[in-house]
């Protein structure tokens, strides 16, 4: 997700993306019959070269080839299912978003160079999902012990394999179910499956789009499953809230043909990129023991994770005010003593920060919303600030206690003196496809879920009634 800033080049995570002038030339040479080209330049006079790829210029050489990782995949001679593609040696079919925003996110971003010196904002509803290649693998991502899910889900994967002849990826617990695993008249379906195991086997160049079976916890999960370039992600609502889910269920079949086919609007929802560094430091407890955080004499521990909603630094079990320091761009703004501070994407805007009397962000702004949670001070407001900047959140030297980070909800863990947290936006957006459009989703949304400006409207006044 990030704005159109004129005649620009951009990269989205494995995405090259033109602007419509430069991909309308392109189109047309490749209509003349110079075949798939790739864009090896910026900016007007784009330099291009044959490749295998598309138009908009995927750079599908740079990823090497990897093999899927199937655990299951095995045919039934009696079936009279017809035969989906082999998901062995397949690579993901790159989709195509354009036309295209053309800003790099990163720490220190900043607009490329226009010689014409002029702002061009791209409307979001022309925002465009179409495909290099027609896809044949779909990840479907259900939610975990809910029974209301079986029935949809089977229905679901039946009709990929069957009619659309697709390669259907599930994760192995999904499968484990009693519920699933002992329905006889779907074991023939199930043979035709591709498992993986999260955090054990890399699906992220088997998968051309995701499907959401479940709430907005389904699509946070599936977004965390893919560190990098995330494939588009068609979400239908079947859990308790929705905000993230736009699709109905009971039209599926046509639906998902539209997203097969092509041409579907599309929102690109920005992640944070963030990495946290664990000193090997000692610490007091409260008792007033020293114990040792790790080996002294080891390298610091660095994770990095992407986060789609936001990440929340609070005062974990303690009972003092959370006191830890905020840095922009390496310069100290301000020192956040309260319950916690929340770090967020526009997309994160409407989750927990507006809990917290956060403003909602529309996801096709490029910016991060930091949000104090029940600070001592009462001056201290949210703000917004650009999405290139640089966060660091470490613990103020003062401080009573440690600090806790947890993100999107999960891999809670400890920050102590010494630590840090390093917030960006990330260059991998989730790609999310639209039932109409971004911005009718979106109010939609606003309405359903969180009943935005609901109240009870005002009776008329006649003409009487008005002269008193």
């Amino acid at each position: 997700m990030c704005p159109c800033y004129g005649d620009l080049l951009c990269k989205i995570g494995k995405f090259v993306l033109l602007s419509p002038e430069q991909a309308f030339a392109v189109k047309m040479e490749t209509e003349e019959g110079s075949g798939w080209t790739r864009g090896t330049g910026s900016g007007p006079g784009l330099d291009v070269d044959p490749g295998p790829c598309c138009y908009a210029g995927f750079e599908g050489t740079d990823v090497p080839e990897q093999d899927p990782k199937p655990q299951n995949r095995t045919r039934s001679p009696s079936s009279s299912v017809s035969s989906p593609p082999s998901c062995t040696n397949y690579r993901r079919s790159q989709s195509l978003h354009g036309p295209s925003p053309v800003t790099t996110f990163g720490p220190k971003a900043c607009m490329m160079k226009n010689p014409k010196a002029i702002m061009h904002i791209q409307d979001p509803a022309s925002q465009r999902l179409t495909w290099n290649n027609p896809p044949k693998s779909v990840l479907v991502i259900k939610k975990i012990r809910d029974p209301s899910l079986l029935q949809p889900f089977k229905n679901l994967c039946k009709f990929l394999t069957e009619q659309k002849n697709m390669i259907v990826y599930v994760e192995s617990k999904v499968l484990e179910d009693p519920a699933i695993a002992c329905d006889e008249n779907f074991a023939v379906i199930k043979n035709y499956f591709c498992t993986f195991r999260e955090e054990f086997d890399d699906i992220s160049n088997c998968v051309d789009f995701i499907i959401c079976l479940g709430g907005d916890g389904t699509l946070l999960y599936a977004s965390s499953l893919f560190q990098e370039s995330v494939p588009p992600v068609m979400a239908f609502h079947l859990g308790s809230l929705g905000f993230l889910t736009p699709f109905s269920f009971d039209t599926y079949q046509s639906q998902v043909t539209q997203v097969i086919e092509g041409n579907a609007a599309i929102i690109l929802r920005s992640r944070l990129k963030v990495r946290v560094v664990k000193q090997c430091m000692e610490k007091k407890t409260h008792k007033g023991l020293i114990v040792l955080n790790g080996d002294m004499e080891s390298s610091p521990k660095t994770l990095q994770y992407q986060v789609l909603n936001e990440v929340v630094v609070d005062r974990g079990p303690s009972s003092y005010l959370s006191n830890v320091d905020l840095f922009l761009d390496g310069h100290l703004i301000t020192t956040v003593q309260g319950d916690g501070v929340i770090v967020s994407t526009p997309t994160g805007s409407t989750a927990y920060a507006v809990a917290a009397g956060a403003s909602m962000i529309h996801p096709n702004v490029p910016a991060i919303m930091i949000t104090p949670i029940c600070p001592h001070s009462l001056s201290f407001r949210p703000i917004v600030v650009p999405a290139g900047v640089e966060l660091k959140i470490m613990l103020s030297c003062d401080a009573r206690t440690t600090a806790w980070v947890s993100l999107d909800g999960r891999k809670r863990q400890e920050i102590c003196h010494g630590d840090s947290i390093t917030i960006t936006t990330s260059c991998f957006p989730v790609p999310s496809i639209c039932s109409r459009d971004p911005l009718n989703d979106w109010f939609e949304s606003l309405g359903q879920c969180l009943h935005w400006n609901v109240r009870k409207k005002q009776t008329y006044l006649s003409s009487e009634e008005e002269e008193f």
